[in-house]
């Protein structure tokens, strides 16, 4: 029969050779087993808390490569900043229902992560946080009436996280915020504050028709004013005008009549009577008429005209 022939240098390996391979394996195993159980990796941004047999270690291990004991556990406490979102109803001092929607921004302390999970564990947010912020919450809506609270949104924010902030200060819980993201109310009342609302719009625009009614009102009698001052101050300036005239006219004639005044003289009287004298005397007179004739004291050379 044919076949390949068999190399005379290849052995069959002894059972001594395989228990060999198979304890050498083992030991790999085991030792990678022991590496892997004496390190530990610690990420970034934990601290990690050591027990041993259940009992917690004095010390914890910061971010980074470590060894430890291999009857050691590691539990691993986040230290990064950490939102959780919550969601609750409360009531305002006017007793309206208020259903609420947040978030709550937290970070532990790595000093006192230890002190953390000896005293509360790693679910510390479900048993201390929350409980503590769903109380302050509904605390501090109750001091706010319904139709505050909207509009006092930010205020809530703050007075709450305040509040929470001194009571998680002893478990080294460091409360950076808290968001309030929505308040929803019932729709009986959602529906009185809009009601509200218009009668407070409706309120509003009479009061402003009647303010521009007013203004339109007392421009008007500012104009009426206006004019009968403007109307009283023409009659004002006429009146001084005439008057002004009037003097003026009063004050020539009477220069004039000074001037003429000025200007007589007896002879020039006399002239001016015989002048007007129609060379009749008359035919009677009592006894105080003839006193009161003029006497005329003609010269020859006038008497001579007369007589002409």
């Amino acid at each position: 029969m044919n076949g390949i022939p068999m190399n005379t240098n290849q052995k069959k390996a002894s059972p001594k050779t395989l228990k060999g391979l198979i304890v050498l394996g083992v030991i790999i195993v085991a030792v990678l087993i022991l590496f892997t159980m004496c390190t530990v990796q610690v990420p970034t941004g934990n601290t990690a808390i050591i027990t041993t047999f259940g009992k917690v270690e004095d010390y914890t291990l910061e971010a980074g490569f470590h060894f430890k004991s291999p009857f050691q556990e590691i539990i691993l406490m986040d230290n990064r900043e950490q939102k959780t979102p919550f969601s609750t109803q409360a009531f305002s001092s006017d007793i309206q229902q208020v259903d609420i929607i947040g978030s709550i921004n937290y970070a532990i302390n790595k000093a006192t992560a230890m002190t953390l999970f000896k005293e509360v564990g790693t679910d510390y947010f479900s048993k201390l946080v929350n409980p503590r912020m769903l109380e302050n919450t509904k605390a501090v809506f109750s001091k706010y009436t319904a139709e505050n609270l909207v509009s006092a949104r930010e205020q809530l924010s703050i007075q709450i996280r305040d509040n929470l902030s001194k009571e998680m200060e002893r478990y080294g819980i460091s409360i950076i915020s808290v968001s309030i993201e929505n308040i929803d109310f019932t729709d009986a009342f959602t529906d009185a504050v809009e009601a509200k609302q218009v009668a407070a719009q409706r309120k509003l625009q009479a009061e402003i028709e009647q303010e521009q009614k007013t203004m339109e009102t007392q421009q008007q009698a500012e104009r009426q004013k206006i004019d009968a001052e403007a109307k009283a101050n023409v009659v004002k300036i006429d009146a001084d005008a005439a008057a002004y005239s009037t003097r003026i006219k009063a004050e020539a004639e009477a220069e004039a009549n000074r001037k003429i005044a000025e200007s007589l003289t007896q002879e020039l009287i006399n002239f001016t009577q015989v002048n007007q004298w129609n060379g009749q005397l008359p035919t009677y007179v009592s006894g105080g008429a003839a006193e009161a004739l003029p006497v005329l004291s003609l010269n020859e050379t006038q008497t001579q005209d007369i007589q002409k």
